[in-house]
């Protein structure tokens, strides 16, 4: 399994869906899932520390394990079948653990709210996880002098100086 962290909860504007992205830990490594409006939102309220005056319905499942006496172990992101990802929580029960299939947007929305660490089988990473690629020299630093600055601006200003703008009226 890969522990992932959410990195970010983005909307197409062409089209208002929504995409929870999971960013592999310690590797730029990462797993875009779109899930709907209602689990991107409640992900998001999370993440952005809002206050909601009522439970919102992630809230309440929070709390019906708690009040159970349950504490949930983790998520896994643990398979993708014909581009439908799937989920599981594990819950540990007074040392019995109990594992419930689950959307992965809501197992997210769940985990973030109980601090449970989230994971990705190996198999879905490699199938669905995106490594952004380099671009050529991106590793080597960029740096200009005062003088290199100044002969660019030199050549800019004779081009500049050349052109004949009596023409442009014509």
């Amino acid at each position: 399994m890969i522990e992932v962290v959410v990195e970010s909860v983005r909307v197409s504007l062409m089209s208002q869906d929504r995409m929870v992205v999971l960013k592999e830990v310690d590797r730029e490594r990462y797993l875009p899932i779109w899930i709907g409006p209602f689990e991107a939102d409640a992900i998001t309220i999370h993440l952005q520390g809002v206050q909601v005056a009522r439970p919102l319905t992630h809230d309440l499942l929070k709390n019906f394990i708690g009040a159970l006496g349950a504490k949930v172990s983790h998520i896994v992101v643990n398979d993708l079948r014909n581009n439908t990802f799937f989920a599981e929580i594990t819950l540990d029960n007074h040392g019995k653990e109990l594992k419930i299939d689950a959307r992965p947007s809501d197992a997210i929305a769940l985990a973030v709210r109980v601090g449970a660490p989230i994971f990705v089988a190996e198999k879905v990473m490699e199938q669905a996880g995106i490594t952004p690629e380099r671009e050529i020299g991106e590793e080597e630093a960029v740096t200009t002098s005062e003088e290199e600055e100044k002969e660019d601006l030199e050549a800019f200003r004779d081009f500049v100086e050349s052109l004949d703008l009596d023409d442009l009226g014509e």
